[in-house]
């Protein structure tokens, strides 16, 4: 569903992104680690379009990632959630589903809304929601679409905690619907239980790209090893 092949991302002399390359199958979880400053974000926006790529070639669902054609395939939920000041909750919901074309869109926005505790704010301006809750109505609106791809990006900053098993939940039920996931995050035990691959950056490689168990054999980690002391053995400075 996802291929990326020689990814480049320069700002200035410095490759933020180092000609990476890597694939995405269906119905597969996939967690982007890497320390700050290691091309995470920059990685998932070129991939979506907000920034542009230097060099490289990317494709969702077989189409160019900057067509039409893939952008009905994915959504995509930033770092920093925005929301439209002056529209309401319930408001947001419609937009997404005029913009996309979606007909009967109700019945799910509002199991959306329930699962996240903000159907007793439906009625809300956007201006008014407080950064957790602006970020449950950006994962909202993400999923009312139906998307074949998701992109989340630090999805769980800001939520608490029975936002944050929610989440987890839903990104279960998407994986054994087929759907393909890709989460970058730094905080690592929030993918451990959820990925079925992990993909290490650092300084805008990928110095890691398979499952937890095979990439503990790799570097011949102690037997119990954790997933963040795995982290920290493939990223430290040389």
């Amino acid at each position: 569903m996802l291929s990326v092949t020689n990814l480049v991302k320069t700002y200035g002399k410095q490759n933020a992104v180092n000609d990476i390359s890597f694939e995405l199958q269906g119905g597969e979880v996939v967690g982007l680690l890497g320390p700050n400053g290691a091309g995470k974000s920059t990685t998932m926006k070129c991939i979506v379009g907000l920034l542009r790529k230097t060099s490289g070639e990317i494709l969702i669902g077989g189409e160019d990632h900057l067509s039409v054609e893939a952008k009905r395939l994915f959504s995509y939920i930033p770092e920093t959630p925005y929301v439209y000041d002056l529209l309401t909750v319930q408001e947001h919901m419609q937009f997404i589903a005029q913009a996309y074309g979606i007909k009967e869109w109700k019945d799910k926005a509002r199991e959306l809304l329930e699962n996240y505790e903000l159907d007793d704010k439906a009625d809300k301006l956007g201006r008014d929601l407080s950064k957790g809750m602006r970020q449950k109505v950006s994962i909202c609106c993400a999923l009312l679409t139906d998307p074949k791809v998701l992109f989340f990006d630090e999805p769980m900053i800001g939520l608490d905690p029975k936002a944050i098993k929610n989440t987890k939940r839903i990104f279960r039920e998407l994986k054994e619907a087929g759907k393909t996931i890709l989460v970058s995050t730094h905080l690592i035990d929030s993918v451990e239980s959820i990925a079925d691959r992990i993909m290490i950056l650092k300084d805008g490689n990928i110095v890691g790209n398979d499952t937890i168990a095979n990439l503990k054999i790799q570097v011949a980690q102690e037997e119990g090893g954790t997933l963040e002391d795995l982290f920290l053995e493939l990223t430290k400075d040389e």
